[in-house]
């Protein structure tokens, strides 16, 4: 017996030394970072700015490769019919994880089988705005007057499957109103009734919001997050009309299931360091975006299976039919 557990102990010693080996060899080549999005837009820009700091942490270049169109599908399928070595990872969006399965009918790739969670890079509150002559300073408000004159009131939405469409659905569905919808192909040409008064109410992310709000030609009612934002002290979270209700936009980086832990606790650390140094934090904040670090690969995995479930309730709620 005794032969045996030494036999034992000599192989789990190995397979430790092959595992550390291997953790502190990895990188040998460039790191491919596949976005969802086209370049230019707020998610390849921040994939850009934490792939040069990863680059100067893992001492090898992280290559960014846009696969943008399907939403959010084209890239995320390459990222999941990668090879799970250790070269290739996904800067996933919420949509592409938590969204996409409650609005697609089929989809080309299994978000919770064909992806490991690395780290949450962050996270992004919208703002729920009516044009000033609205006379309502709060849901609760909102929701009062529309009750009180119905027809009257209009999201402009980015469609019913999309962010913005699917939250003023919620919303009006918590606050029992009939607020409808009308949805647009370019968000701008949305804003831009809202602005005029044709529409009365929109959904925007913060950076999107911020410089109407500063001119009044916005009103903020609520931001989707459970707190307050910083720069907007005075405007009260969803919760504070529905208690618990909170609806914000993620990013989170992934690998293709069957990537060595090793490598995924690497670059896990490496990310969360990354992410709380105050210079990053800053250049988030400044596109709307706040971190507190990348978490665990752990707390990563449990944080998108609540968002999972969460956008199952919202869709089944609101009567959303994939397509």
């Amino acid at each position: 017996m005794q032969a045996v557990i030494r036999v034992l102990s000599i192989l789990l010693l190995a397979v430790l030394a092959t595992v550390s080996a291997r953790a502190e060899t990895w990188p040998t080549r460039p790191i491919r970072l596949i976005v969802t999005q086209g370049a230019g837009g707020t998610p390849d820009l921040i994939a850009r700015m934490l792939g040069i700091r990863l680059t100067r942490a893992l001492g090898q270049q992280i290559v960014v490769e846009n696969r943008p169109g399907g939403g959010n599908t084209i890239g995320a399928q390459a990222a999941a019919r990668a090879a799970p070595d250790g070269y290739t990872f996904l800067f996933a969006t919420a949509a592409a994880l938590v969204t996409n399965p409650y609005t697609f009918k089929t989809l080309p790739y299994d978000p919770l089988k064909d992806f490991v969670p690395v780290g949450i890079v962050a996270k992004g509150p919208f703002l729920v705005l009516a044009n000033p002559g609205v006379p309502v300073k709060n849901l609760s408000e909102l929701f009062a007057y529309a009750k009180q004159n119905p027809g009257k009131l209009a999201f402009a939405t980015d469609g019913p499957k999309n962010f913005s469409g699917i939250l003023a659905a919620w919303i009006d569905k918590l606050g029992g109103a009939d607020i409808m919808q009308v949805p647009y192909a370019k968000m701008p040409q949305g804003v831009e009734d809202v602005l005029a008064g044709r529409v009365q109410l929109v959904v925007l992310a913060v950076p999107s919001a911020a410089p109407f709000i500063a001119k009044g030609q916005l009103r903020p009612l609520a931001v989707s997050s459970l707190t307050r934002l910083d720069n907007y002290p005075d405007v009260p979270p969803m919760a504070d009309t529905f208690p618990g209700v909170e609806m914000i936009g993620w990013f989170s980086i992934v690998a293709p299931a069957g990537t060595p832990a090793d490598i995924i606790e690497r670059m896990n650390r490496e990310l969360d360091k990354i992410l709380k140094d105050p210079q990053v934090a800053h250049q988030l904040a400044v596109v709307g975006f706040f971190t507190e670090g990348a978490g665990t690969p752990q707390t990563t995995r449990d944080y998108m299976r609540a968002q999972y479930d969460l956008w199952g309730k919202v869709t089944r709620d609101i009567g959303l039919k994939p397509e």
